[in-house]
C-alpha cells in the first residue's frame, strides 16, 4: 500500500507547487501591474463585438461555425496523440479503426471546405 501512496505522493507535490506558484505569479502581477483602464482596454478585442453590449444581440453564425471546427479538429488531435504513442503494440483492428475515424474525418473536412465553412468573407 505504501508503494501507490509513495507513486501519488510526487503527483500531489507537483500539484502543491503548480498551486503555489499559480498564487505567487497572480499576486505579483496584480500588484507589479498598473490597474487604470483605458479607452484600448475597453475595446473589442479579436471577437469584433463591443464587450458591454446587449447579451441578446444577434450576430454571425461563422463564430459558431469556427467553434465547432476548432472542436472537431481539437478532438481529432486528442485522439490522434494516444494513437501515435501506442502504435507499436496495438494489434491491426486498433490501426485501421484509427485510419477509418481518420478518413472520415477527412470527408467531413472536405465537405467543410466544398461548403465554404473556411471561407471568410
Amino acid at each position: 500500500m505504501n508503494i501507490i501512496f509513495y507513486d501519488y505522493f510526487f503527483i500531489f507535490i507537483f500539484l502543491i507547487i503548480a498551486t503555489v506558484l499559480s498564487i505567487l505569479i497572480f499576486i505579483l502581477s496584480f500588484f507589479l501591474v498598473p490597474q487604470k483602464s483605458d479607452q484600448e482596454k475597453v475595446s473589442a478585442y479579436e471577437c469584433g463585438f463591443n464587450p458591454f453590449d446587449d447579451a441578446r444581440a444577434t450576430f454571425d453564425i461563422r463564430f459558431y461555425l469556427v467553434a465547432i471546427l476548432f472542436l472537431v479538429f481539437d478532438l481529432e488531435i486528442s485522439f490522434l496523440f494516444p494513437w501515435a504513442l501506442t502504435l507499436n503494440c496495438i494489434s491491426n483492428f486498433g490501426f485501421w479503426s484509427m485510419i477509418i475515424f481518420l478518413i472520415i474525418l477527412t470527408f467531413g473536412f472536405i465537405y467543410e471546405w466544398y461548403k465554404g465553412a473556411l471561407e471568410w468573407e
